[in-house]
């Protein structure tokens, strides 16, 4: 067994909900957390939230929380947030690439061409971000030899989910670290994609007081967005997380390999059978 253990962590669009969630897990294990987003006062954003508050909870918790404001949709904010951290801390161990654009027509039970257009900012943001972010670690990462790069996606990636941009996202960061994890092969880094259950976040909460009959029996079955970030430091300190390389995980059976429970004392099931399994990757390399 290894004795390495993650001290470093960017954690992208932590102001509030998946990515606050996973922040805050990798926070108190003692982690140095670098938490982004663009929310700097708490009316920024109708469900409050912002990238100082997060870092000041981490901090709170026992780890060291530092808030950098991040406009993703700009490259340059991306490669200066990555300086900043390698100048910093020396090292990067996990890059979470969680931010992109959410609108509220997403959930509307509509078809694409009459929802918003700016429902297309989701590739924008949560795709082209990512691609930035990991583009600027990578050598910081293959350099110091260990690392993990890793993406929230979801379900979506495999059935029909809040329509063809959402989708397309899940499915481009699954991609992402399927290819990415050919090019790191034998440097140390690991690189996966980590499908999330239904979340206890500010935004579901709010549906839930909202529209108690429809959305009650998923009360039942959420995951807190923590164990997410339980599952995500798990697999940067395991000796052999290679295996993992390019895979897309689905959280709730990948906990169960490291005997990880939710922070409520609850298994979350998998939806596999229900929504869908992940793409398997074909081992053939076309260069």
């Amino acid at each position: 067994m290894s004795d390495y253990q993650p001290k470093v962590a960017i954690v992208t669009g932590a102001s509030r909900g998946a990515g606050k969630g996973i922040a805050l897990a990798l926070g108190d294990k003692g982690m140095t957390v670098y938490v982004t987003g663009r929310s700097t006062r708490e009316e920024d954003h109708f469900l409050g939230g912002t990238v100082q508050r997060t870092a000041d909870e981490i901090t709170a918790a026992g780890g060291k929380g530092i808030a950098v404001v991040c406009d993703h949709e700009q490259p340059a904010q991306i490669e200066a947030l990555i300086k900043q951290v390698e100048r910093e801390q020396g090292r990067i161990d996990i890059l979470h690439n969680n931010v992109t654009f959410i609108h509220d027509d997403l959930i509307l039970p509509e078809p694409f061409w009459k929802r918003s257009v700016d429902l297309v900012r989701i590739l924008d943001v949560g795709l082209k971000s990512a691609y930035y972010a990991c583009y600027y670690a990578a050598p910081i990462m293959v350099r110091q030899g260990k690392g993990l790069i890793s993406f929230s996606s979801s379900f979506g990636s495999a059935c029909y989910m809040h329509g063809p941009a959402y989708g397309a996202q899940k499915v481009g960061v699954d991609k992402f670290a399927a290819d990415m994890a050919v090019d790191f092969e034998n440097t140390g880094v690991c690189c996966v994609s980590l499908w999330m259950g239904p979340l206890l976040t500010e935004r579901s909460q709010k549906a839930f007081r909202e529209r108690p009959d429809q959305y009650a029996p998923f009360l039942e079955v959420v995951e807190t967005p923590q164990f997410s970030g339980d599952i995500l430091h798990a697999i940067a300190a395991d000796p052999d997380n290679a295996k993992l390389s390019g895979q897309t995980l689905v959280g709730a059976e990948i906990a169960q390999h490291y005997g990880l429970k939710d922070r409520n004392g609850k298994q979350p099931p998998t939806y596999r059978e229900m929504l869908g399994e992940p793409r398997k990757q074909h081992p053939a390399r076309v260069y």
